[in-house]
């Protein structure tokens, strides 16, 4: 079932996001050649403490995973999709990381992900990473009053797709309220037209993830939470929150 958020809650839920977008601004600043992924999750287990937020990622355990997550934060290093816990893995010049960090405050939940190159670039990382940006803004654009969950998929899909990089079949965005996850889900492929229809107060994490070798084979490491691609090519991943309006979508986590 899918609830709609009035103007009140999406003002509260903005608040939350805003916990979350200052915590992914600290990681992107703190990440550096040396920094490991359990001080920048400790960082970001800092900014939910001074904002009185709690973590919708630790301790959470759906169905596929073997334990609870064990962070705040989702550390996601090179060939890494989604979901890496944080180690005490230092980074090195060159990694491409992809940060994904939730906030709950006063019971409503931000979800966003920012993907960035540590020290050096490689210009392929730069062209993966934008096409993640790209496709997230296509499907923000998509997010209007009218349109429907097929528009958002078909939008974020025809940027990926069109660049030559690979979609992972089974993961996209989510509805998010007062759970991180609630309905609708949101592909990151689909056809225009189809799904339900989108109104005025919901609320959604869209979330495009992307595969650099161009093939959607991904599998699960050994830890039973981090999906690595099969080809062993990179991996991108952007997302925000965003609550649907009739005055158009509205960014949640936006960082300022």
């Amino acid at each position: 079932m899918v609830e709609l958020k009035t103007d009140t809650s999406i003002d509260a839920m903005y608040e939350a996001g805003q916990v979350v977008a200052r915590a992914l601004t600290a990681v992107r600043e703190a990440a550096a050649v040396g920094v490991s992924l359990l001080e920048l999750d400790e960082l970001a287990h800092d900014v939910l403490r001074e904002a009185g937020a709690t973590s919708p990622f630790l301790g959470y355990r759906p169905s596929f995973a073997p334990t609870p997550f064990p962070a705040v934060l989702c550390a996601s290093v090179n060939d890494a999709i989604v979901h890496g816990i944080p180690t005490a893995y230092r980074l090195r010049d060159g990694d491409l990381l992809s940060a994904d960090f939730g906030a709950q405050l006063n019971g409503w939940a931000g979800d966003s992900a920012i993907s960035f190159t540590v020290g050096t670039a490689r210009p392929a990382d730069v062209r993966l990473i934008e096409t993640a940006e790209r496709a997230l803004a296509a499907g923000i654009e998509a997010a209007v009053v009218g349109n429907r969950v097929g528009d958002i998929a078909h939008a974020i899909g025809t940027v990926c797709r069109a660049a030559g990089y690979g979609i992972p079949d089974g993961f996209g965005g989510h509805g998010i309220g007062r759970q991180m996850h609630e309905d609708p889900g949101i592909p990151n492929e689909g056809r225009p037209g189809r799904g339900l229809p989108l109104r005025h107060g919901m609320v959604i994490a869209i979330e495009p993830m992307l595969i650099a070798g161009g093939k959607d084979g991904y599998h699960a490491a050994p830890d039973g939470w981090t999906l690595r691609t099969n080809d062993g090519s990179r991996a991108a991943h952007a997302e925000h929150t965003v609550a649907i309006t009739e005055n158009g979508p509205r960014v949640l986590t936006d960082r300022r």
